[in-house]
C-alpha cells in the first residue's frame, strides 16, 4: 500500500511539474482542440468520434477534453478543466475562438454565394465525369503510385488524393470517411488562393502590386517601401516568429487574436524591403486586411473572393473562415473539397483561363512561379516551387500551394497534370518525392 501511495505521489508531482512547465502553453492546446473539433464537426460535417480519434488525437492536443455542442454550433476544451476555450460557429463565417475581452463578434452578415449549376462534367460543372481513355498514359503505372500513397496508413497517414489530366479526373480515392465533397482544411494552401484574389485586383486594374502597401502605420519609418509584391514574396523585412511549438507570434496570433490582420502590422522592420525572405503567416492576414480596405463595405469585401473566384470556378464547398472581426484568414481557413481544391489547381495550368472567361492576367501564373529572392528557389508569390530541384523525380516547372499536415495541390503545367493530395502527415513521413515521381511516370 505505502508502494502504492508513494507511486502515486510521483505520478501526481510529475503531472504538476508538466502542467507547471505547459502552462503558458495549456490556452495553444485548448484553443486548437476546440477550433479544430468545430471547423472539423460544423463545416466539414465529420462525426466528431472520427475527429477526436484522429485529427485532434496528437501529441499535445490530446490532452484537451473537448465538449460539442451541437444546438449553439460550438466547442469547448480544456487541459484537466485549466484554460478552458470555446470556438463558435457562424453561417457562412466558418468557426472562431472567442477571445476575451474582445469588443465584438461579427456574426450578423456572411458572404453571399453566386453559384450557378452546370451539367457540364467536371471540371466545369456538375454533370457525369466523362469517360476518355489517353492511351499515351500508363494506368497500371498510376494506379500502383496511388495505391502506395495509400500504403502504412498510420504512418503515410493519406486522406484524399486525385491526380487529374488534361481536364479529366484519372483516379481519386479516399479514406473511409471523406468523400468527393468533404470540405478538408487546406491549412497553408489559403494562402495561395489569397493571393489570387490580388492577382484578380491586379487583373481589373484595381491594384498595382508595385506599390507601397496602404498601411497607414508605416508611412512615418522604413517600413513605407514594403510594397504588395514584397508582402505576396514573404520580403517584407518585418521581424515574425512563425513557431507552432510555443506561444510566439504565429500562435498568438491563430489562437489568442481577434483581429489577425493586425500582429504583422505592428511588427518591426528587420531588414530592408527585399533583402530577406522570412516565411510569416502574419503576412498573409496582414494581406486580407489591405484586401478588406479595397471595397466601400464589409459585405462587399466578404462578397469578393466567392463572385470572383471560389463560385466562378464551381468550387461549391469552399468555404474561408473568418476571424471575430469579420476578416477572412488568409493564411490559414479555406476548406474545400479534394474536387474543389482540384479546380483551383485546374485554373492555374490554365492561366487563369476559365470556361471561356479570364480570371486573372495570363502573366500572373509566371509572377507567382518565379523564385523570390533567398528562397533558394522554392517560394514564388504565395505559392511553392521546383525550381531548383528540391523533388528530384519531378519536371521544374512544378509549383504548388502546400498546407500544414501534407495538404497539396500540385500543378506541373509541362505534364498537363494537377495533383491533390490531403492528409495528416508530410515529410519525413511522407516521401513527396517519391510520391510525384511515381504518379509523373505514369505520364508522357
Amino acid at each position: 500500500m505505502k508502494s502504492f501511495k508513494r507511486l502515486a505521489v510521483i505520478i501526481l508531482v510529475l503531472l504538476l511539474a508538466i502542467i507547471a512547465f505547459q502552462y503558458p502553453k495549456l490556452t495553444i492546446i485548448s484553443g486548437y482542440a476546440a477550433k479544430n473539433m468545430a471547423s472539423s464537426a460544423f463545416v466539414a460535417g465529420r462525426s466528431v468520434a472520427s475527429i477526436a480519434a484522429n485529427d485532434n488525437n496528437v501529441p499535445m492536443i490530446k490532452l484537451a477534453e473537448t465538449e460539442v455542442n451541437k444546438k449553439e454550433k460550438s466547442v469547448t476544451a480544456s487541459v484537466l478543466s485549466l484554460m478552458q476555450r470555446k470556438a463558435i460557429c457562424r453561417d457562412g463565417l466558418g468557426c472562431a475562438l472567442v477571445i476575451k475581452g474582445a469588443d465584438r463578434i461579427e456574426t450578423k452578415i456572411k458572404p453571399d454565394r453566386f453559384l450557378t449549376a452546370h451539367p457540364l462534367p467536371f471540371p466545369y460543372g456538375n454533370g457525369k465525369a466523362r469517360d476518355t481513355i489517353f492511351p499515351e498514359v500508363d494506368y497500371t503505372q498510376l494506379e500502383a503510385a496511388i495505391s502506395q500513397a495509400f500504403d502504412n496508413p498510420e504512418v503515410q497517414n493519406t486522406r484524399t488524393l486525385l491526380v487529374a489530366y488534361k481536364d479529366h479526373i484519372l483516379s481519386e480515392r479516399y479514406e473511409e470517411g471523406f468523400g468527393p465533397q468533404t470540405p478538408i482544411l487546406g491549412w497553408s494552401m489559403t494562402k495561395s488562393v489569397l493571393a489570387t484574389l490580388f492577382g484578380i485586383l491586379e487583373y481589373q486594374g484595381r491594384i498595382d502590386l508595385n506599390s507601397p502597401a496602404p498601411v497607414n502605420s508605416w508611412q512615418q519609418d522604413m517600413r513605407k517601401d514594403i510594397t504588395l509584391n514584397h508582402l505576396l514574396r514573404m520580403q517584407s523585412g518585418l521581424s515574425w516568429e512563425e513557431d507552432y511549438t510555443k506561444i510566439s507570434d504565429v500562435t498568438r496570433m491563430l489562437f489568442m487574436s481577434a483581429d489577425m490582420t493586425k500582429l504583422q502590422e505592428d511588427k518591426e522592420a528587420l531588414a530592408k524591403p527585399g533583402d530577406i525572405w522570412n516565411y510569416s503567416s502574419g503576412t498573409s492576414n496582414l494581406l486580407s486586411g489591405v484586401l478588406r480596405q479595397q471595397f466601400p463595405s464589409h459585405q462587399e469585401y466578404l462578397n469578393f473572393p466567392y463572385q470572383e473566384l471560389i463560385d466562378k470556378i464551381g468550387m461549391s464547398t469552399m468555404l474561408i473562415e473568418a476571424d471575430l472581426s469579420g476578416n477572412f484568414v488568409g493564411s490559414s481557413y479555406a476548406w474545400a473539397s479534394t474536387r474543389d481544391w482540384a479546380k483551383f489547381g485546374l485554373l492555374y495550368l490554365h492561366n487563369g483561363h476559365w470556361n471561356g472567361e479570364q480570371l486573372f492576367d495570363k502573366n500572373w501564373v509566371a509572377y507567382i512561379s518565379r523564385p523570390t529572392a533567398h528562397s533558394d528557389g522554392t517560394y514564388g508569390a504565395h505559392f511553392w516551387l521546383n525550381a531548383e530541384g528540391k523533388y528530384p523525380g519531378v519536371p521544374r516547372d512544378l509549383f504548388s500551394a502546400n498546407g500544414y499536415q501534407g495538404q497539396y495541390v500540385f500543378i506541373i503545367p509541362s505534364k498537363d497534370l494537377v495533383i491533390v493530395r490531403t492528409g495528416l502527415a508530410e515529410p519525413p513521413d511522407f516521401d513527396l518525392n517519391t510520391f510525384l515521381k511515381e504518379i509523373v511516370a505514369a505520364f508522357p
